[in-house]
Order: structure tokens, then sequence, then C-alpha cells
């Protein structure tokens, strides 16, 4: 059974620096950059963002206690400040994944803790269905295992139902008959040669979902969404996984490598009414790993800066720190 995340609330830990940055150049043209903070000789944890194309930022560190988590953030292929930005030539969730096996063994790096966040709970979970001996706990949050009817809640029947106003704007930047299909669309836009035509389209697709985001509107995340240095990535490479169906074999692929993780620890978070992915995502998921934690947010969204599920987020990263 599931349970709610109730007061006292955990802050996050205060900012720190890293004491280590690079990039990392994992072939055909792509150079991720990485950098690691607070105890070099404490337990190993890679932190997976979301997007695909979110890319990591500061305050991503304060999950994990410094004192005693060796913090690995890195930014994925084409997004923050890994190159080329916005690429999407060989990246796919695959590359990813091999991506992150690299930068483990570059870091001289046994086993490490895998905590990821939306598009980052799909990416761990599919790190881990290829290098499971790699793993010793998982941290999830906000859960999407790319399946089909998880696409079309948030971009057709779902969340057009709850933030109509968003919906709309959403669509109006496409034109009548293309709002059948707002994917595809979308993606012809954002690969246009047209670099005005490919800013615009970025901004209203990120602009979507950073609208919808939270519990509560949130103007400063709203206004994130809308820069240029992020939106073009992130709608870029995000729409480019989608149109490709996550580059999986088959959609239950995920979900059918969680039940093969069984053995590994998992705690996963997710916000009661995050309307990007919904719950039942997340219930889904713990029923088909056995053992899993399941965390439920009472009066959280999909955000990982709500402060229930941050909360969530660092209780379960300090009781796997002495693991």
């Amino acid at each position: 059974m599931p349970s709610s995340a109730r007061s006292p609330r955990r802050p996050l830990f205060p900012p720190i620096r890293p004491y280590d940055t690079g990039h990392l150049d994992v072939g055909c043209g792509h150079e991720i950059y990485y950098e690691q903070s607070g105890n070099p000789n404490g337990k190993p944890v890679v932190f997976l963002h979301g997007g695909p194309g979110g890319g990591t930022e500061p305050k991503h560190r304060q999950f994990f206690d410094p004192a005693r988590y060796r913090i690995v953030l890195f930014d994925q292929r084409g997004c923050g400040r890994s190159r080329p930005f916005a690429s999407l030539d060989h990246n796919t969730t695959w590359d990813l994944v091999e991506d992150i096996e690299r930068l483990r063994i570059h870091l001289g790096i046994d086993r490490w803790q895998v905590f990821g966040g939306s598009w980052g709970s799909t990416l761990a979970v599919a790190y881990g269905s290829r290098h499971p001996d790699r793993v010793t706990e998982f941290v999830l949050r906000g859960i999407f295992m790319f399946l089909p009817d998880e696409v079309d809640w948030f971009y057709r029947s779902g969340t057009s139902q709850i933030f109509p106003d968003a919906y709309e704007a959403f669509l109006a930047h496409l034109d009548p008959h293309e709002r059948a299909d707002p994917i595809a669309a979308y993606y012809r836009r954002l690969t246009s040669d047209d670099p005005d035509v490919r800013a615009r389209a970025a901004e209203a697709w990120s602009r979507w979902e950073c609208s919808v985001a939270t519990l509560l509107p949130d103007p400063n995340l709203v206004a994130c969404c809308e820069d240029p240095a992020f939106s073009l990535a992130f709608a870029r490479i995000e729409s480019h996984y989608f149109v490709h169906h996550g580059f999986l074999e088959r959609p239950t692929q995920l979900l059918d490598a969680a039940r093969d993780l069984a053995r590994i620890p998992c705690t996963i978070v997710h916000g009661r009414y995050d309307v990007i992915c919904p719950v039942r995502n997340a219930f889904r998921l713990a029923r088909a790993w056995p053992g899993a934690r399941l965390v439920i947010v009472d009066d959280a969204g999909h955000s990982a800066s709500e402060p229930g599920i941050a909360s969530a987020l660092v209780e379960a990263t300090c009781a796997y720190a002495e693991r």
C-alpha cells in the first residue's frame, strides 16, 4: 500500500558548489557536461534530469546530504552545457543509457544510486534494465514509462480537460488540420530550417508543460520555460523522443523491465495532483515492482520543486545514505 508524505517536512540541503566539472566525449560528435559535488568519498549517486532535454540546475545538488553523498550531475545529449546544443543526431534513449555507463566508468565508480524524475524516471529504469548490477537503489519521481496512454493523457485527452485554457493556447500555435496530432505538428516546426519557426514553436511547447507542472501556478517556472536558452533544446529533444515513441522496442518494455529489478530497493515519489504524469502511472509501476515503496504527496503536482515532493525525495535519499 502507498504511504502519504506528511509534516514535518524536510528542507533541501544548503546550496553547494561542485568540486569537479568537465566534458566527456561520448562519441558521434557529442560531449556531455558533468559535475561532482559533496563528499568525494561518499556514497555515489547519479542525478537524471527530466525532459528529455531539461538539463541540470544547481538546486538539483540539494536533494542529497553533501557530507554523505558523492553527487554526480550531468546534462544529457543536446541540452544544458552539453555540446552540440539542441542536437537530435544520435540522441536516443539507448545512447543516453550508454552515456551514463561511460560516465560511471570515467569517474571510477563501481555502483551508484540512480535518482530520476519524470523523463529521468524513464531513463533510470532503462539504465537499470541494461546495467542492473551497477545500481544500489533507485529514487524515482513523477513516473513516466512511455506507455501510449501516458503520452495520450498529456498531449490529447487528459491534461487538456483540467487545463483547457492552457491547452487551447498550445493548440493555437498550430493550423486547425494539424491539431489532431499536435506532437507531429510541433516536431515539424521544431525541425524546420527556419530559426524563427523553431523558436516560436519551442516557446509554445515549453510554456504548455510549465503552465501545468505545479499544483498552483508558478509564474517563475513559466518564465524559465519561455527562455530561449532553455526552450529550444527542451522542445526539440522532447518532441524528437515522443515522435519516435521513446525509441522503445515495444510499448511495455520499461514496465516489463521493472519486474526484473525487484531485488533492487526503490522509492517512488509522486504528487497526488500531477496532471502531466497522473498518479496511476506510479501505482502501475509499484505493482510491477514488488518491494518498491510508493509515497504519494497529497498536496503536490508534478514539479520536484514543490515542498512536499522535495521533502519526500530528501527523506528517501537520507534513508539510503548509509546503505
